[in-house]
């Protein structure tokens, strides 16, 4: 690496493995005894071809083999926090699997500047019959910690996972969650140049994955380098300036993480901001057919990605096949976390009980600028009668929006530059006045 700044280069890295494939079977007494006597040297050839794979090239892939990372290529300047996102099954711990040596790769070559400490998964490392204290001393050498640097951490890696009355308990007694606190404690103090870490923080309790993303934050600060893979997209946005799309094994999209989560929203999960159907395949039934979901900025464009300062339209568009019934629309709002907001319900006083005539019909309801809270939120329409056991339709998460926010601006953010926790933002009004007069005591 000529560049003194870049941490991390990857060049066209690839891992193959060998799968299992169905076995032939054998429609005579005949070919199952030719089969058993050939199968010595059939055995030792399919031993000898799992480490091997000379003769495989990308274009021409045999049947027993999966392309796990394929010509990946990617640069991580120093100091720089970089989320990885992808589906499940597409590369993603295997390449942070590949940076870490723990597996070689087929194909390309990896530089890295630095020590590095890697959490990939829970417990990596431990030994199940020693004490928390024992297997702090060990993943700490492990990690390339000199015993005098971990007497120096102990309490303070403890008091981080929160794990004091238990320190002297063998591991084997801790439950997922407490290890992989334990795990994170010591990764996170051994202060690395480079710092991987998997999607591991799932396991812990929200209070301690907040502890856990801010702890990242800090170390970003200081100069290091970190590779974040995750799911939850909220805490890419907010840690990860830059993210890498992962689909299939090879890179997607690489750029700000707004941009790229907004991407993966839309082409990968296959939930965007606007969602329309054919006639025929329309939700709803012999009523009221739904024609299409989008959601739109303050500029009327579909939006993936919204300002959180700028409000949001919901708008739907349905058929209403049969005149006479009296209905409204209406539809949840849901946090990437399964919390639902709110359910808001159409209050047009025109259309209020009264009933429809056939045709078709467009709403529109308006979230406020400075409501939500950044993250991710899932959309499910509805719409009824007023008979309660006449549903036309129910849409789970039809349509997805992501909301951004900055330090900069004018938001509930204020002046603060961290997390807010809460699963609404509103911009409240607040007056503060000066006195000289000395406060009484």
């Amino acid at each position: 690496m000529r560049d003194k700044n870049i941490v991390i280069k990857v060049e066209n890295i690839s891992k193959c493995y060998r799968i299992g494939l169905k076995k032939d079977m054998h429609n005579s007494f005949a070919t199952s005894i030719l089969s058993f006597i050939k199968s010595p040297l059939e055995n030792y050839r399919k031993y000898r071809a799992l480490y091997r794979f000379d003769d495989l090239n990308h274009k021409n892939d045999s049947s027993d083999i999966i392309w796990a990372v394929k010509n990946v290529s990617f640069e991580v300047r120093q100091g720089e926090i970089v989320g990885i996102i992808g589906l499940n099954g597409a590369g993603k711990s295997t390449l942070l699997k590949i940076l870490s040596k723990i597996t070689e790769p087929t194909s390309g070559r990896v530089e890295i500047r630095g020590r590095i400490s890697s959490l990939l998964e829970v417990g990596t490392g431990f030994h199940p019959e020693l004490t928390g204290r024992e297997n702090v001393y060990l993943n700490g050498t492990i990690l390339g910690m000199r015993k005098k640097e971990l007497d120096l951490k102990f309490d303070e890696i403890v008091d981080f996972a929160g794990v004091e009355k238990l320190i002297d308990t063998p591991i084997k007694r801790y439950s997922s969650g407490m290890k992989v606190r334990l795990a994170f404690a010591v990764a996170a103090h051994i202060e690395p140049e480079v710092l991987l870490i998997d999607e591991v923080l799932a396991v812990g309790d929200i209070q301690f994955q907040k502890k856990c993303l801010n702890k990242m934050e800090d170390i970003g600060k200081h100069g290091r380098t970190i590779l974040f893979v995750s799911h939850n997209m909220a805490a890419v946005a907010r840690i990860c300036p830059r993210s890498i799309l992962i689909s299939n094994g090879g890179v997607v999209c690489d750029g700000s993480s707004h941009q790229v989560i907004s991407h993966y929203m839309g082409n990968e999960k296959g939930t965007r901001a606007e969602r329309t159907w054919q006639s025929k395949e329309a939700p709803g039934n012999e009523l009221v057919r739904l024609c299409s979901v989008r959601v739109t900025s303050e500029s009327g464009s579909v939006s993936d990605a919204i300002d959180i300062r700028q409000s949001v339209t919901i708008e739907m568009e349905y058929e209403v096949l049969q005149h006479g019934f009296a209905m409204f629309s209406y539809f949840h709002l849901i946090n990437e976390e399964g919390i639902e907001l709110f359910e808001s319900f159409e209050n047009d006083l025109e259309w209020r009980n009264r009933p429809r005539l056939s045709g078709r019909y467009v709403t529109h309801a308006q979230i406020p600028g400075n409501f939500l809270t950044e993250g991710i939120f899932y959309i499910t329409p509805c719409l009824r009668t007023l008979k309660p056991e006449i549903r036309c339709f129910k849409v789970p998460d039809a349509v997805a929006f992501q909301v951004v926010d900055s330090i900069e601006g004018n938001s509930a953010r204020g002046d603060c530059t961290g997390e807010i926790a809460g699963v609404v933002r509103p911009l409240l009004k607040w007056k503060t006045q000066f006195s000289t007069t000395a406060v009484r005591t």
